[in-house]
């Protein structure tokens, strides 16, 4: 399994519209995607900011690059997303889960 992470931020008062955004549209999307496993939007607040990791699980590097296309390496933000975002990064990280154990229980 790959987990993908990307990292951006909001200005405190645009952060609840980014999340929301993401959770309801983005990670929706993702669902209909063969290969992808599951999503989670981490959120740190600071000061006037908050900071986003978006963690997403997928089958496969060829189950990422079916959403991401060919430079895997590279970001995908839709525009929406970017006009609410004060700063990202336009690149992203894998990393192979060397280990992982399904919670059981009441969900997040």
């Amino acid at each position: 399994m790959i987990t993908r992470i990307w990292r951006g931020e909001t200005r405190s008062e645009d952060a609840d519209a980014y999340q929301s955004f993401v959770t309801s549209h983005v990670f929706t999307a993702l669902t209909k995607l063969e290969g992808h496993r599951g999503a989670y939007l981490l959120r740190r607040a600071e000061a006037v900011r908050v900071e986003f990791l978006a963690v997403t699980l997928w089958d496969s590097l060829e189950s990422v690059r079916a959403f991401a296309g060919d430079k895997i390496e590279t970001a995908v933000i839709e525009p929406e997303a970017r006009a609410i975002l004060s700063s990202f990064d336009d690149f992203v990280r894998h990393y192979d889960v060397a280990y992982g154990k399904p919670c059981t229980g009441e969900s997040l």
